[in-house]
């Protein structure tokens, strides 16, 4: 397809869809409008950058240039006129479209607290959600001795530990009775609990904030049981909310998030939505691996390279990063059919429950060190038959020649093995890129994307570069 395409954001989903557009040919102009004025960034990264870990460049996204795409960053579209086809942007200018995609993402949600305008936060009171948020608490903690974060959610608990492996004592404040309550099932949680009480964060669960009051250096957070905690620093993780106004104020469908059909169209046949701003099947993910298959299929429909291409939600698996925490969890972990196993050591910072139904995997919470989740991450994925063994899936030992079990070599890995969940990148695109001419892992990520996601693949990607450096490259595949 010719003509104008109009992306607004350019966040990880809305960059991802620049750059989708720039591979394929055609006549087109993409025009990218980005409020926050730097160039895109990981936004799964920002727990690794304020733990020290790594620094901003390390964060920055590869920025799409070239012949035909026009990246305008600091620039906010404010409205869209549908009969005219245009979008206005708050610097006055009207940028006309043939097609438009909303990849407008989420903001944080503020709770209504005294002493919390989410127009006016205090200045150690600081939500985590954008780099010029990390930047924010990066500056209060300096010098800083103490952090309270409000919320007990994946963010939160990664905000946590970035502080604490800065020296920081960190407190979690967590209304439900555990920690990460959509992934986790009480005992799990109560694992996890304890594992961070041994890397400086102390969690109190059960309990809801009433009040916040800053005073000089020092925040003052009020509990719901009479109890009043104090630090340098207040760091906000109480969710996100999709961020709709555009559309909404455009006349598109909205609930929840901007809602889109398979094709991810919405309600107006010549506008889309992609990523945390969307709502597919009455969900809205918030995840990045959706939002980047979702960047792929308006690719192929825009341009005309795949009209039948439709957006299938896969199963989600959630990764904790977080150093000195290793969590995967995936499916319900409320329940369901199907035969339990469970395994716990809390000295060990252990804990494994898996659940299957008919001799198919259809939960799982790994907690601390245990051999067989990129086992079970695979079954999950690709929904193959567990082995006879359970034991070997929940304890990590070895499974043997069974048809189900992963590769203890990449040697013996199918080519069809998932290694990036995030960019759903199989061990058979590591060897074919590999055999086009990549020699290094910065190579294979570069070519593939393989680990620039949440970057918990980085390690198998880099086994696979080295095996296939020492074997014979005529024949590799398993």
């Amino acid at each position: 397809m010719s003509g104008n395409v109009v992306i607004v954001g350019y966040g990880m989903a809305g960059s991802r869809l620049a750059a989708e557009l720039h591979a394929r040919d055609g006549d087109r102009k993409v025009t990218v409008l980005g409020a926050e004025p730097h160039r895109a960034y990981n936004r799964i990264m920002l727990s690794t950058l304020l733990a020290g870990k790594v620094g901003e460049p390390d964060v920055e996204l590869a920025e799409v240039a070239g012949q035909g795409t026009d990246v305008r960053t600091g620039i906010a579209a404010v409205a869209v006129d549908r009969a005219a086809r245009e979008v206005r942007t708050d610097d006055g200018d009207r940028i006309s479209y043939d097609h438009l995609v909303l990849a407008t993402g989420s903001r944080a949600v503020v709770p209504p607290l005294p002493g919390l305008d989410p127009a006016d936060l205090p200045e150690r009171v600081v939500p985590f959600r954008t780099l010029a948020d990390c930047r924010r608490i990066l500056a209060a903690a300096e010098g800083a001795r103490s952090a309270l974060v409000l919320g007990g959610g994946l963010l939160g608990l990664e905000a946590a530990r970035g502080l604490a492996a800065r020296g920081l004592d960190v407190g979690v404040v967590h209304p439900l009775p555990y920690l990460m309550e959509r992934q986790l099932d009480p005992a799990g949680a109560a694992v996890l609990a304890g594992t961070l009480a041994g890397l400086g964060v102390t969690t109190h669960l059960a309990v809801a904030a009433t009040g916040v009051t800053a005073t000089g250096n020092q925040i003052r957070l009020d509990l719901a049981d009479g109890r009043s905690l104090t630090a340098d620093l207040l760091v906000i993780s109480c969710g996100v909310r999709p961020e709709t106004a555009l559309a909404a104020a455009a006349g598109l469908a909205v609930q929840r998030g901007v809602v889109v059909d398979d094709r991810l169209r919405t309600s107006d046949p010549h506008i889309s939505a992609i990523g945390d701003c969307a709502q597919h099947d009455g969900a809205v993910s918030g995840l990045v691996a959706p939002a980047w298959a979702q960047a792929r299929v308006v690719a192929q429909l825009v341009t005309g390279e795949d009209p039948a291409a439709r957006y299938r939600p896969r199963p989600v698996v959630t990764r904790l990063k977080a150093a000195g925490v290793d969590l995967a969890a995936m499916g319900d972990p409320t329940g369901g059919p199907g035969e339990e196993l469970t395994f716990t050591d809390p000295a060990r910072g252990t804990y494994a429950r898996l659940r299957i139904h008919d001799e198919r995997l259809t939960a799982a919470i790994l907690l601390g060190d245990n051999p067989s989740v990129g086992t079970v991450v695979q079954l999950f994925d690709r929904g193959g038959p567990v082995p006879a063994d359970r034991r070997a899936l929940l304890l990590g030992r070895s499974l043997g020649a069974t048809a189900a079990a992963p590769a203890q070599s990449p040697a013996l890995m199918p080519d069809a093995a998932t290694v990036c969940q995030c960019n759903d990148v199989s061990k058979g695109a590591l060897v074919g890129c590999w055999r086009a001419g990549a020699r290094t892992v910065d190579d294979v990520v570069a070519s593939t994307r393989a680990g620039t996601g949440c970057g918990g693949c980085r390690e198998a990607v880099a086994g696979i570069v080295g095996w296939l450096s020492e074997v014979d490259s005529v024949e590799v595949t398993g």
